[in-house]
């Protein structure tokens, strides 16, 4: 994989366990494998993203393939929309789940003349320090989706649940053609816990999604109930979201005594860039 200095944009060569370009910005792989592409004057805060706990919380809870279902959808359509892919990139990767399960598949599929490498980013170093540690045979960059370190037209594929990003940086990175899917919280998507916290909840856009550059191929919704009655599993669903600090500490110790059911409505779609 070709990085592109997030300082002045000319090529990255690996030189030893460090990235280097031709003005001599430097930057160090960690010894997880990661390298780490968002220098300090980009950032927003001391440390950027989902935190430790969240992630933590976030790998086992998936683990336990709670969301094996989406999992398992998304890598049907990657492999019926982008058969020929052969670089492909996870934006907002976490700690690798959705992208290492994505890598299996594609490369289990390809036709036998197609050799399919895969890029994650994420903005949060917690996350790629398990990312990069449990899936060495992903390149992980710690990275903006908003800035994104490589060069216009690198992906034939690209991934993207839940992050935020640029419509004009998605289709800066992506070849032409290239197919972008991306998966959304559907209407009712956990509707149950919504309406521990607001009054009022709202439901969630049913409308498509309108990204620049792109056209809409295909778009469903994959719809389960969740059923938890495992303390420990629902303090970790509960752990990865914004519910961890939007429900009481009594209603939180009350869904782990009694169990957690709510809805779970993801919205999917699949693009072609044009």
């Amino acid at each position: 994989m070709k990085y592109r200095c997030p300082l002045c944009s000319q090529t990255l060569q690996i030189e030893a366990k460090s990235w280097r370009c031709s003005a001599n910005h430097v930057f160090d792989c960690a010894k997880e494998g990661y390298v780490n592409l968002l220098p300090v004057q980009k950032k927003n805060s001391k440390d950027p993203g989902d935190n430790k706990l969240m992630i933590l919380a976030r790998r086992e809870f998936l683990t336990r393939g709670y969301y094996q279902r989406l999992s398992d959808r998304v890598n049907q359509l990657a492999n019926e929309f982008a058969v020929n892919a052969t670089s492909g990139l996870d934006v907002g990767c976490g700690e690798g789940y959705y992208s290492h399960r994505l890598f299996e598949s594609m490369r289990a599929l390809a036709p036998k003349d197609i050799s399919f490498s895969l890029q994650g980013l994420d903005i949060s170093k917690s996350a790629l320090k398990f990312a990069s540690k449990r899936y060495p045979s992903i390149d992980f960059c710690v990275a903006s989706a908003f800035e994104m370190p490589f060069y216009d037209s690198s992906f034939d594929f690209m991934l993207r649940i839940y992050a935020p990003s640029l419509d004009e940086e998605l289709w800066r990175v992506m070849k032409k053609e290239g197919i972008l899917v991306t998966v959304s919280a559907g209407p009712k998507h956990h509707f149950a816990l919504k309406k521990l916290i607001y009054d009022e909840p709202e439901l969630h856009t049913e409308e498509s999604s309108d990204i620049q550059g792109f056209e809409l191929l295909h778009n469903e919704r994959l719809e389960w109930i969740l059923e938890m009655d495992n303390s420990l599993d629902i303090n970790h669903f509960l752990n990865m979201t914004p519910y961890a600090w939007k429900l009481t500490d009594s209603q939180k110790q009350v869904l782990s005594d009694t169990g957690l059911t709510c809805e779970l409505d993801f919205k999917i779609e699949v693009f072609k860039a044009i």
